[in-house]
């Protein structure tokens, strides 16, 4: 965590601290207290300190893990296991021996936990900037290093599936799969056993990850299909996988699309004009440049090629469809965006750029890098060949 930063950005807030009340879930929490809390507690940042009050079940594991100038549990307000009243009444108490009479709270801190402290006499006002979000857009160095450190896992895990896809046999009018079809050891090939398999991989390499995408055909056509049944040969698939790591919590994040066969005129027309998007819009990544002009350089090169882009038809639903990309870090989509209105970028950002184009009639086509933003330009955090056809 950047205290200097974390301080400049809360230092216009009228109020004592700033309040958290989640799990390691929310990001935030996670980057403000340093500690891997399953269940909510509470976080409070003061006078350039950072306070947890936790439960007696986790307070042993605080004192030693958490990134807190102090940490206290339930049990020193003579509470463990009371109502939700009591509940309140430690949580007003807590902030009171802080010397806080007033806190900030993001805009989805839970509404129970305000209005209690508010009938309490605890001023609570709402950061609808959500300035921590801002605070972690830019990673210092050790946080770039964890997501360099998953986004290495990230390409072993894209290498298992490609050489999966690639070693695939295709299914002849003498199989007993349908004509077209991609086999492994004469059974179909799925996007659940290569998805199976990007798993297996990121586990051996310390990450996991809830969901990834591995869409075939005209499934390909829809960014956010995760993908089920056989792939076929010819087809574009969309293989985009996003990892934490275990032990940091960071997300990695890259996109490829594989073609085992002939794929169409359109898609390799596609492919290409998708390249030459992608190297647009890095040519446009630089501290001062906006998320907004690296997205324009992106939508140039379909618009130009008479390709739809949300720019151009806010209601189309082929084409350029999405955002060229998104902050990465605690959670795998936070600031900055480089999308229409995307803010300026900064060194120690790291992004996603990943132009594509989609249409069911044709398939989907995305390449997705993951950059970090430096100071005369970027850093390219991925190494991974960009080849449309499956080697």
């Amino acid at each position: 965590m950047n205290r200097t930063r974390l301080d400049d950005r809360l230092a216009d807030l009228d109020t004592d601290g700033y309040l958290l009340d989640a799990s390691q879930e929310d990001a935030n929490q996670l980057y403000l207290s340093g500690f891997t809390g399953p269940d909510p507690f509470l976080t409070l940042y003061a006078d350039g300190e950072v306070h947890l009050l936790v439960s007696g079940l986790e307070y042993g594991r605080a004192t030693s893990e958490a990134a807190a100038d102090t940490v206290e549990r339930h049990a020193d307000y003579d509470y463990e296991y009371g109502g939700r009243e009591e509940r309140n009444d430690m949580y007003a108490a807590f902030l009171r021996d802080k010397g806080v009479d007033s806190v900030s709270m993001p805009p989805r801190g839970p509404v129970g936990t305000a209005d209690a402290l508010r009938e309490r006499g605890i001023d609570v006002a709402v950061d609808a900037d959500d300035r921590l979000q801002a605070v972690r857009a830019v990673k210092t160095d050790e946080e770039i290093d964890a997501i360099r450190e998953a986004q290495v896992a990230n390409e072993a895990a894209m290498r298992a599936a490609e050489e999966l896809i690639a070693g695939a046999d295709v299914a002849g009018e003498s199989d007993e799969a349908e004509t077209g079809v991609l086999l492994r050891d004469g059974e179909p090939l799925t996007s659940e056993r290569v998805t199976e398999e990007i798993e297996v991989t990121l586990l051996r390499h310390g990450c996991a990850l809830d969901e990834t995408i591995v869409a075939g055909g005209a499934q390909a056509a829809d960014p956010h299909d995760r993908g089920s049944g056989p792939l076929r040969a010819n087809e574009a698939i969309i293989v985009d996988i996003f990892p934490r790591s275990k032990a940091t919590k960071y997300n990695a994040d890259m996109t490829r699309t594989f073609c085992v066969g002939e794929p169409s005129e359109a898609l390799r027309e596609w492919y290409d004009l998708t390249e030459r998007a992608l190297e647009a819009a890095l040519d446009a990544v630089e501290p001062g440049a906006t998320g907004e002009e690296v997205h324009a350089a992106a939508c140039e090169v379909y618009e130009e090629a008479g390709e739809p882009t949300f720019r151009t038809d806010p209601d189309t639903e082929t084409g350029f469809i999405h955002s060229t990309g998104h902050g990465i870090g605690l959670d795998v989509h936070e600031s900055p965006r480089l999308a229409s209105g995307g803010e300026e970028l900064e060194p120690g950002h790291v992004i996603t750029v990943e132009p594509g184009l989609y249409d069911p009639e044709v398939g989907g086509v995305r390449i997705e890098d993951l950059v970090v933003v430096t100071e005369d330009g970027y850093e390219n955090l991925t190494d991974y060949p960009i080849e449309f056809v499956a080697e």
